[in-house]
């Protein structure tokens, strides 16, 4: 499972689990962790959220752009063409699900892209000494947030 979603007494752990690719989010790890999220948010007996990153290298690297289906790089399309926008995206924990639990962002190693937008998504940061933060997109022509 991409990712893990553990209970301790009043706190639910979330851990992203892909550190072959440095903890990039497919888009069914994606999918899984709203699935998590919201089962999270609507458990009365839940009370605070923590997101961490599997192994000691990366917390998230962001989007697994080369990894699944939706994967590949940005316009990977003929000629450099974007491929279609779906119509109504995802809600996830950066854009548009309601959440109002507190989230901790348990930052270890790298967290690029997506990975800085989810830590700064969430109510407490605390940053391990290795911890690295970038918007990385900008080196592939992408604004932060959109994709």
């Amino acid at each position: 499972m991409p990712i893990d979603y553990q209970k301790e007494g009043r706190v639910a752990i979330f851990t992203i689990n892909r550190p072959e690719v440095l903890n990039a989010l497919s888009p069914q790890a994606l999918a899984e962790w709203t699935e998590a999220l919201v089962e999270f948010r609507d458990n009365k007996d839940l009370w605070v959220g923590i997101v961490t990153g599997a192994g000691e290298k990366s917390f998230c690297a962001g989007l697994d752009l080369r990894g699944g289906p939706g994967g590949g790089p940005p316009g990977g399309g003929p000629g450099g063409a974007s491929p279609p926008r779906p119509a109504a995206p995802q809600a996830t924990l950066v854009r548009g699900l309601e959440l109002w639990k507190p989230m901790i962002a348990a930052v270890n190693g790298y967290a690029f892209g997506g990975g800085f937008e989810i830590a700064l998504a969430c109510d407490i940061r605390i940053a391990a000494e290795n911890a690295r933060f970038g918007l990385t997109e900008v080196t592939l022509g992408l604004i932060p947030g959109r994709r």
